[in-house]
Parts: C-alpha cells; structure tokens; sequence
C-alpha cells in the first residue's frame, strides 16, 4: 500500500518599495534553510486557507491571495511525496505595519530581498523554480490582479422532493455545511463584493460569505436560472460591472448559467476562448473558479484560472 501524499500550501510574499519590487524570504531556525513561507494543510481546509494561514503564522502578514505560480513536488525522509501548491500575494503596507513578527523557534528571520538575490539565497531547486514563474509574471506586467470568483450553489433539497417554487427550493444539510465550508476560501482570495442569483439556494450558499465579511448580498435575475430558462438572463451586464470595478467579488448562480458567465469574463477580457472555459464552468455545488484578471489592464485577457471543490 502507498503512503498518502502530503498536502502543503504558500505563497510568494511581494511588496514594492521605492518602485523596486521585493519578495519575502524566511530563514528558518531548526532548518537552517532559507525557503518561501509554507505549511501542511490542517484537517478540513482547503489548500487557499493553508496558504493564507501559513504565510500570516510565519510572517505576520496577513495576505490576499493572488494568481496561482506553481506546484513543487518532492521526497520527504519519510518517503512520502509532498505536494506544495504556491500563490502570489502581494503585501500591502498596512498588513505589513500591523504585522507582529519576532524570530522564535521555527523562524529565525524574514528578509525582503529583490527577485535576483532571492534566487540566489533559496536553499531548494524547487523553490528556485517557483520563483521563477513568478518573475515571469512580473515580466509580463500582470503581477497586479484582482480575481472574479464565479461559484456554483450549494447541494440543494433534490427537485422531486420539493413541493414549493422552484426559486425558493432550500439547501440541503449538507449544502448548508458546503456553504459555511468556502468562507474560508473565498476570504483568502480577498473577496469584498458578493453578486447572487435571488434563488433561495444561490442566497443562502452565500450567507455565510456575507456574514464574515458585513457586507450586504446584491441579488440580480440577470444571473438567474429562471431568467436564463426564459431567455432573459444577462451575465454580460453583470461581469461587465464586476470587470469594470477591477475589485474581488464573487458571483454565485446555477450550472446552466455559468457557461454564460464565464463566456462573459472571457470576451469582456479578450481572451481567447477554449476548453478551459467549459472545464471551469462545469462546477459541482459549492465548487468555484477563480478567474484572475490584470488590475492595470484587464482587456490583456484572462491570466489564470483555478478551481477549488469543497471536502464536503
């Protein structure tokens, strides 16, 4: 029998300073290394928390994740593979002047270094290698993003076992644990703004979104699955102001109408479309896809999309 991979997830920490753009290093102490922050995953998170958790427990910042720059996989002595999932993360000066960072047992420093310097002081290959997607992003001037989250409702009650409208057919049980399960997530992508379908099962998917952050839910038919069965949904018109705001915000709707969406974030981008598009809108309830778009010029196209699938 194979031993179960070990699941880790971080982030490549960058600020600018005097318009010189600088990535932060952790010198840990039981080690002796110098590596980029990481951790393994707790029980029942997902891999966007891990990397948010990680990066504040071992920095001090707290971060908002960006695009996706890569996976490292290697032996531990154990003999199990593990597997660290990276994002971007810019630090912003007010994370970093609320940060509380002292050396302690495990880190014994961190150090903001340029990109170059920061490849010559990684003590691991793999590490190196994820660094070096990520100044590729800096060299295609699209570090700076803002992500749209498009997010399928959660499990709902099944159709045959409702008697009442269809729009205001409720989550099931486990729908209700889906939604408390993506806050977690969807706040560690820095999302403000919370779009929905009025559909009940849309609403409440998001409700627990809505209470962590103290934001209202801003419902539209345009994006309802009603309106799209009669012909008369819009997602152009909502993605349309959802690109234009250049801020995170999530979208949350039903499956036959995420195509749409996507479509819709695609063509408002110039990007070309693909399978990817189809991959990305498939969703299970309460998956979502983070669609990460250049802050400076979202009409460059798409510059990443991931999708996350809750535990439960």
């Amino acid at each position: 029998m194979t031993e179960t991979a070990v699941y880790a997830a971080g982030g490549v920490v960058w600020r600018v300073v005097d318009g010189k753009l600088r990535v932060l290093l952790i010198h840990r102490t039981k080690y002796r290394d110098v590596t980029l922050p990481k951790g393994k995953v707790d029980p029942g998170e997902m891999l966007a928390e891990t990397a948010v958790r990680e990066i504040h427990e071992e920095t001090g910042i707290r971060v908002a994740l960006g695009v996706p720059v890569g996976v490292s996989r290697y032996r531990l002595p154990s003999k199990r593979t593990k597997i660290v999932h990276y994002w971007a993360a810019e630090a912003t000066e007010a994370a970093i002047r609320a940060s509380a960072f002292v050396p302690n047992k495990e880190i014994a420093a961190i150090e903001w270094v340029s990109p170059k310097k920061a490849l010559r002081r990684l003590s691991y290959p793999v590490d190196a290698e994820i660094l070096e997607y990520f100044v590729r992003l800096i060299d295609e001037g699209v570090l700076r993003t803002f992500p749209i989250v498009a997010l399928r409702h959660a499990k709902a009650v099944p159709r045959e076992e409702w008697k009442g409208k269809e729009a205001s057919r409720p989550l099931s049980p486990r729908g209700h644990r889906q939604a408390a399960s993506i806050v977690g997530p969807l706040l560690a992508f820095g999302v403000r703004k919370i779009v929905s379908s009025p559909a009940v099962r849309c609403v409440t998917t998001v409700e627990p979104l809505s209470a962590a952050l103290g934001r209202k839910i801003d419902t539209t038919r345009l994006i309802g699955q009603e309106s799209w069965e009669v012909g008369k949904s819009d997602a152009r018109t909502v993605v349309g102001e959802r690109v234009r705001a250049r801020k995170p915000s999530v979208v949350c709707s039903h499956g036959p109408v995420l195509p749409d969406i996507l479509n819709e974030l695609a063509l408002a981008t110039g990007t070309l479309r693909g399978s990817y598009l189809g991959s990305a809108s498939a969703l299970e309830p309460a998956a979502f896809s983070v669609v990460h778009m250049s802050v400076d010029n979202p009409g460059s196209g798409i510059v990443a999309i991931e999708t996350h699938i809750p535990k439960d």
